[in-house]
C-alpha cells in the first residue's frame, strides 16, 4: 500500500510524500524505508531521527520533529494499530467440518463455520456463520458460540456457556470449569475426625460478550449459582484466572498471571496489569487503574491509579530495608511513647511556671 491508501481507509494528516510504496509495519530501531514505523513515546524522539523507515505515524505535538513522510493523528498508537491490522488482515475460516471431527446429530454447525480435525461439539451446541473451532477442540453440550469467533487449537467450553461474535479464545483456554466451591465440614465426631469438604455443585454458566479475546490458558470458571460473565470488548491476557460467579465490565483489559477470586465485580475500562491478585467478594468501579503486582483486599471505589508492589532494589538493600518494615510496629509504639512523653513534660514546666 502507499502512504495516501492508509490515508484514505483510516483518515489523518499526510505530510510529505504520499505515494511513497509501503509492505509492512516496523519498529524505529528496524524498520526498513518500505516500512512505516510510529511515535508514541517522546523518549524516542531522538532514535526516530536516525531510522531508517519510509514513514512514521505521530501526534500533532510531534508533527514536525522528523522531515520523513508521515501521518500526524490523534492517537499514533491506535493508528498504528489499526495500519498493522490492515498489512496482516485477521485469517478468515474456510467453510467445512473435517472428516474426523465428532458432531452430535442434535447440534447446529452453520454452513459457512470451519471445523478442524478432532473436534468434539456436543448434543444441542450450536456454531454461528464464520466461526472457525481450531483443531482438538471440545464444545460441550448446549453452548451457544456466535458468528465470527476463532477458537484455537485445544479450547475447551463446558456445557451451556455463550462465547459472543467475533470472540477469540486462545490454545488451552477452559471455559465453564467448576468453581472452587467447598463448603467445611469440620465438626469432630467421636473418633476424632475432623470432617470434610463439602462440594457445592456449580450450576451458573460462563456468558463472555462479543468482540473480546482471551490469551492461551486462561481460565474461567462457571458460576456456583448465578452466571460468570464477561462483557462486550474484554481483552485478557495468558494464564489468567477468573473466578466462579465474577463480573467484568465492557472494555476492560487484564494482563498475564492476573487471579481473580470468586464474586469479584470488575467495572468498564479497567485496566489491571500482570500478577495483580483480587480477593473475592468486592467490586472495582468503572476507569479504575491497578499496576502489576497490586494485591487488591477491598472494593475501590473512586477511578485513578492503585499500587501496592514494591519495585525491585539490590538485595543488600532489600535485607536492610526488610529489617525496618518487621519493626514498624515498634518503632511506631516508640515514636508514640516519646510524644506522649514530650507532651507530659511540657505540661509539667507549664505548670511550674505557674
Amino acid at each position: 500500500m502507499h502512504l495516501r491508501d492508509l490515508i484514505l481507509k483510516l483518515g489523518g494528516e499526510a505530510v510529505g510524500e504520499t505515494g511513497l510504496p509501503l509492505i509492512g509495519v516496523g519498529t524505529i530501531e528496524n524498520a526498513s524505508i518500505q516500512h512505516i514505523t510510529f511515535l508514541a513515546n517522546p523518549r524516542y524522539r531522538a532514535a526516530l531521527a536516525s531510522s531508517s523507515a519510509g514513514a512514521v505515524i505521530v501526534g500533532r505535538n510531534d508533527r514536525d520533529v522528523v522531515e520523513k513522510p508521515r501521518i500526524v493523528t490523534a492517537n499514533p498508537y491506535a493508528y498504528f494499530a489499526k495500519v498493522a491490522q490492515l498489512f496482516s488482515p485477521a485469517r478468515r475460516a474456510s467453510s467445512g467440518i473435517h472428516p474426523s471431527a465428532v458432531i452430535h446429530s442434535s447440534a447446529t454447525v452453520a454452513a459457512t463455520a470451519e471445523v478442524a480435525e478432532f473436534v468434539s461439539i456436543g448434543r444441542g451446541a450450536i456454531v454461528g456463520e464464520g466461526t472457525s473451532i481450531g483443531a482438538g477442540c471440545v464444545i460441550g453440550e448446549n453452548v451457544v458460540i456466535g458468528a465470527g469467533a476463532v477458537l484455537a487449537p485445544r479450547v475447551v467450553v463446558y456445557e451451556g456457556c455463550q462465547i459472543g461474535s467475533r470472540t477469540v479464545l486462545h490454545a488451552g483456554v477452559v471455559i465453564g470449569a467448576d468453581g472452587f466451591g467447598f463448603a467445611p465440614d469440620f465438626a469432630f465426631d467421636v473418633a476424632g475426625n475432623a470432617g470434610e469438604w463439602i462440594k457445592i455443585p456449580q450450576t451458573g454458566r460462563v456468558i463472555i460478550g462479543d468482540d473480546c479475546e482471551l490469551g492461551a490458558n486462561t481460565t474461567v470458571d462457571r458460576g456456583a449459582i448465578d452466571n460468570t460473565t464477561i462483557g462486550c470488548g474484554v481483552k485478557i491476557d495468558n494464564q489468567v484466572q477468573v473466578g466462579h460467579n465474577s463480573t467484568i465490565g465492557d472494555h476492560t483489559v487484564i494482563s498475564g498471571c492476573t487471579g481473580i477470586a470468586g464474586s469479584t465485580h470488575i467495572g468498564r475500562h479497567v485496566m489491571i496489569g500482570g500478577a495483580v491478585s483480587i480477593v473475592g467478594h468486592l467490586s472495582i468501579c468503572d476507569h479504575a487503574i491497578i499496576s502489576a503486582t497490586t494485591f487488591v483486599t477491598k472494593s475501590i471505589t473512586e477511578p485513578g491509579t492503585y499500587t501496592s508492589g514494591i519495585p525491585h532494589m539490590v538485595h543488600r538493600d532489600w535485607l536492610k530495608n526488610i529489617v525496618h518494615v518487621r519493626n514498624l510496629d515498634t518503632m511506631s509504639k516508640a515514636v508514640s511513647k516519646t510524644r506522649i512523653n514530650a507532651a507530659t513534660n511540657t505540661r509539667k514546666k507549664s505548670g511550674d511556671s505557674q
